[in-house]
């Protein structure tokens, strides 16, 4: 594992770990996270650990035609009085991502320093945030990193409601133009949606 200063750059993905861990330390400066994104490196970690940097191989993706809408979402889409909204509001969106209770979890790893970095992507224009309301309260909501280039980093979702985040997730993706869903590694949920493993090598062609 390599070890990062503030100044350094990162190695070759293909030098991760089987786990898919690239390096450790340096800082989650804009330069510095877009240097990372751009290479199919991202940040993840608890908050009383070092910076971790990873790039899993295969990597877990969702080709948006490929995208999985079951009968019962659909009809909740079309039923529902959820209205998505795009950039409204990115900071509330990132604190209750960083604020849900998920099973298996002790903590977050969205810690402070997280929530500031991504917020400065954000600002910049690298960064989206998707919110779910009903009746003018937020329920659920997702963010990530958009370089520009086709792919959408996804990073975080949460729901207050049944089915929010998923309605978030779903009308996005479908309302947008991207080649590619970066969903970094497996969960169950976003399985279910379409999203599946390829190998790192074909994912990074897609960031070029």
């Amino acid at each position: 594992m390599h070890c990062l200063t503030n100044n350094t750059g990162f190695p070759d993905v293909s030098e991760a770990s089987e786990e898919g861990i690239l390096a450790v330390g340096g800082d989650l400066s804009v330069n510095r996270l877009i240097e990372a994104y751009s290479q199919g490196i991202f940040p993840w970690f608890e908050a009383e650990e070092p910076v971790l940097w990873w790039s899993p191989d295969p990597r877990f993706v969702l080709f948006p035609e490929k995208l999985k809408v079951s009968k019962s979402m659909k009809q909740v889409l079309r039923n529902c009085d959820f209205e998505v909204t795009v950039n409204k509001d990115f900071k509330t969106v990132i604190s209750e991502c960083a604020n849900i209770k998920r099973d298996g979890q002790p903590g977050t790893w969205i810690t402070n320093s997280m929530i500031k970095a991504y917020t400065q992507l954000y600002d910049l224009g690298y960064a989206k945030s998707v919110e779910v309301w009903r009746c003018n309260q937020l329920v659920g909501g997702l963010y990530g990193v958009d370089l520009g280039n086709g792919v959408f980093c996804g990073e975080s979702m949460f729901s207050k409601e049944s089915n929010a985040s998923k309605a978030g997730f779903i009308t996005f993706v479908q309302n947008n133009n991207y080649r590619l869903i970066d969903c970094q590694v497996y969960t169950q949920h976003l399985e279910s949606l379409g999203a599946e493993d390829i190998p790192r090598d074909e994912f990074l062609k897609f960031l070029k």
